[in-house]
């Protein structure tokens, strides 16, 4: 899957730019299906391997679209929990694939890991028979000259559906003069506009970032090779494996829901602090105890490296479904489908890596090789710390100013009108807190 993750997203940018977030979320999609189709009927392992490759390519076309989807039509004061819930639900994948491989272990036929192959397809089914309820992004409405659908986006979803609602007129000039802006700098964006300001290369360090630390915390470990670590603290059996799994995803099916709703409260520079310090000093103690148990077997040292996964996967999962939407807040409309795509291209690099990796590795090292994932996340800490900027509760138009300096802010205010850019400001600053204390 990461392999075909890797190749589709060559083609996400234009998707996104060119078709929209809502149509590149259907064919998207579609791709999905016919990867769900093959790996289900699939009669050797090569089709089954092509099929999980078509499966890859359809779902990073969907993990693409959909979060900028919900930033570009969400209120700035609800932009985050709805992104943040998005990712989330990633593990809610996680835990029906971990509790329905669970219940068809023992099925005396080949479905029973045709059963979970179908059933992926229920969920893809029932994304493409709501999506055409869904808007289309009113950025993209405003990009492509289509004012009056943008105009209609806005008012039905942040003011009722008064497109003469102050805040939406507000909204929908900040969106036109921001883009406008943008054009007048340049005709088309290009990846290497990531190098060429200082603003741009602060943000390609935390999108790059973003991707590798997602997946080279330590968590890739527990995801993909949670029987290797398990054997190594003396639990072989089979079903107490599965069981243990299970429990895993469904503590990060809750801890990630429970956290999405504090996003806004405790803002993203703190919560990335806090997780990746949680990470590092859990990850410190788990290797501590693995080397205890490999040393003595005393079977306590084992129950502790055991209850260890399960605090590093409480911190971890802080930080985790902020790997959209802090990505969305940080780049302008004419960067955000590229960047969003480098942040995936770091993130499944990663994760295609540790496949290949990360089992040859333990196998090897044992214990020792959690000393890797303890320097690393040192060194997340530190890139964390110096380089990760708060964005909570700013219009995606306002962070701009962040990274490019109150000289781009000034542009913009001037073009909407000074005194309607700060009443606008206000406004929005006031949603926000009245969102916070609810």
């Amino acid at each position: 899957m990461s392999a075909g993750a890797l190749a589709g997203l060559l083609f996400i940018p234009y998707m996104l730019d060119h078709f929209g977030r809502k149509t590149t979320l259907v064919i998207g999609s579609c791709i999905m299906l016919v990867g769900v189709a093959l790996q289900t009927a699939s009669q050797n392992f090569g089709m089954f391997v092509g099929a999980r490759f078509i499966l890859g390519f359809g779902d990073i076309v969907v993990n693409c679209s959909a979060p900028l989807l919900i930033a570009e039509i969400a209120p700035a004061q609800d932009r985050a929990l709805l992104v943040t819930i998005q990712a989330a639900n990633y593990q809610s994948g996680a835990f029906i694939a971990a509790w329905v491989t669970y219940g068809t272990l023992k099925i005396p036929s080949n479905w029973a890991w045709r059963a979970p192959s179908l059933i992926q397809g229920v969920f893809t089914i029932w994304m493409l028979g709501v999506v055409w309820g869904m808007p289309e992004s009113p950025r993209y409405y405003i990009s492509k000259d289509k004012s009056e659908k943008a105009m209609h986006v806005l008012a039905k979803y942040h003011a009722d559906g008064k497109e003469h609602d102050e805040v939406v007129q507000l909204e929908y000039a900040e969106i036109s003069t921001a883009l406008a802006l943008e054009k007048q700098q340049k005709k088309s964006s290009s990846f290497l506009d990531f190098l060429k300001t200082k603003g741009n290369r602060h943000r390609l360090v935390i999108l790059i970032s973003v991707g590798l630390f997602s997946q080279w915390s330590g968590n890739g470990l527990i995801s993909y090779y949670l029987n290797l670590i398990l054997d190594s603290i003396g639990i072989t059996d089979p079903n107490q494996q599965l069981l243990i799994n299970g429990g895993i995803t469904t503590f990060s099916l809750v801890t990630n829901l429970f956290f999405s709703f504090f996003v806004d409260k405790w803002g993203r520079r703190p919560i990335y602090m806090i997780s990746t310090v949680g990470t590092l000093v859990s990850w410190v103690i788990w290797a501590i105890l693995a080397e205890r148990y490999t040393a003595t077997k005393i079977l306590a040292y084992g129950k502790g490296n055991l209850a260890f996964i399960f605090i590093y996967t409480l911190f971890y999962n802080f930080k985790s479904g902020l790997v959209a939407s802090y990505t969305t807040e940080i780049l302008p409309y004419s960067l955000r489908a590229k960047g969003f795509t480098i942040m995936e291209y770091a993130l499944y690099g990663a994760l295609f890596f540790n496949q290949y990796v990360n089992p040859v590795a333990l196998n090897a090292l044992h214990w020792k090789y959690y000393i890797f994932y303890c320097t690393f996340l040192g060194f997340e800490v530190v890139i964390v710390y110096f380089f990760y900027v708060e964005t909570k509760y700013l219009p995606l138009e306002e962070v701009t100013k962040i990274f490019d300096g109150e000289d781009v802010a000034a542009k913009t205010n001037e073009s909407l009108g000074g005194e309607k850019a700060i009443t606008a400001s206000v406004h929005v600053e006031e949603l926000s807190g009245a969102a916070s204390k609810a």
